[in-house]
């Protein structure tokens, strides 16, 4: 079973990247399950929020005992994703973590397929605890210029009243940044793969055949036209639409839209540099990922032997279906 999670900032683009998978025969994948925030909580903390409560150390934490809270989430999460009528869950954190896992890997099974993808961006900020619970799990990071998604955040939070969005803008700025700095401490790591939303609309022929290879999965198959798997409930979230079909396209900038020349101008000293993220994520693309798969090039760096353009594979009959809407 290959386990993958989707991660990255809200409004990055990892509902895209989750619905593009979605189309692949053999991935599994659902809503957004929120488990680890659920179980562990301290999303504000781990933010680095403006009066977040300190993280509390308590006996039982360090007994290994799970939240009442986390536990009373992670029964209403059985229930929505089994259907089963259960009444209690697991008094340690361990164990709720390996039913969590056991879970998906049933789910998966039971659709036929061998790789689970699970998408909640917030899970960036639990990647320790992931890691050890989960040692060859994969991360697939996904990333958006900071301008553009604070520009999509306050957007949705302005259109749909979400309470998602909170906070203005100097706290998603800050959460932006956080972003920034758990994504570069991942750069080069084994078992974390970087996708920049720009490259996957320029060039998502490339995009695609980098993220199967990273996940072990035959890139040139027979894709569904549109993702098919129940992946959100847009009555609840109605700004994942444009997402779900899981074909990249560009999106228009709603940055000049919302914000000011001023207030742009305090956006780019207050956000931590996009740039610099990307050119030291670049180094780490071209080196081997260990999984005896190709290497690809960087995306922004044309590929001049051996790529297929973005026409050619569309005119090739039997190789993937992949394309641009």
């Amino acid at each position: 079973m290959q386990r993958t999670f989707v991660i990255g900032c809200p409004r990055s683009g990892t509902t895209l990247v989750q619905a593009m998978l979605a189309r692949h025969p053999q991935v599994f994948t659902l809503p957004e399950t929120g488990f680890f925030p659920r179980l562990l909580g301290g999303i504000d903390y781990r933010y680095g929020d403006e009066g977040a409560s300190t993280r509390r150390h308590n006996l039982a934490r360090r007994l290994g005992l799970a939240r009442r809270y986390g536990r009373r989430e992670f029964v209403e999460l059985q229930r929505s994703l089994s259907g089963a009528n259960v009444t209690r869950a697991p008094w340690f954190l361990d164990t709720c973590i390996k039913r969590f896992i056991g879970m998906l890997d049933d789910l998966t099974e039971r659709a036929g397929r061998d790789t689970w993808i699970e998408k909640t961006p917030h899970h960036l900020l639990y990647l320790p605890e992931i890691e050890r619970h989960l040692p060859n799990a994969r991360f697939i990071h996904v990333i958006r210029p900071g301008m553009d998604v604070l520009a999509s955040i306050m957007d949705a939070h302005l259109r749909y009243d979400n309470n998602s969005f909170n906070g203005g803008l100097k706290l998603w700025a800050r959460r932006w940044n956080r972003a920034v700095e758990i994504h570069r401490s991942r750069i080069g790591v084994r078992h974390h793969h970087f996708v920049f939303l720009e490259d996957l609309v320029r060039e998502p022929v490339e995009e695609w055949h980098r993220i199967c290879a990273f996940l072990s999965l035959p890139a040139e198959v027979e894709m569904d036209r549109a993702c098919r798997q129940h992946i959100a409930d847009l009555k609840a979230e109605p700004w994942k639409q444009g997402a779900l079909s899981g074909l990249p396209h560009q999106a228009d900038s709603k940055a000049e839209a919302l914000f000011g020349p001023q207030l742009r101008e305090w956006l780019r000293e207050q956000l931590s540099s996009y740039e610099e993220l990307y050119a030291a994520s670049s180094l780490a693309y071209d080196r081997d990922d260990g999984f005896g798969a190709p290497t690809f090039a960087h995306p922004a760096k044309r590929v001049e032997e051996g790529a297929a353009t973005f026409g050619d594979v569309r005119a090739q009959a039997g190789k993937t279906r992949f394309r641009v809407a």
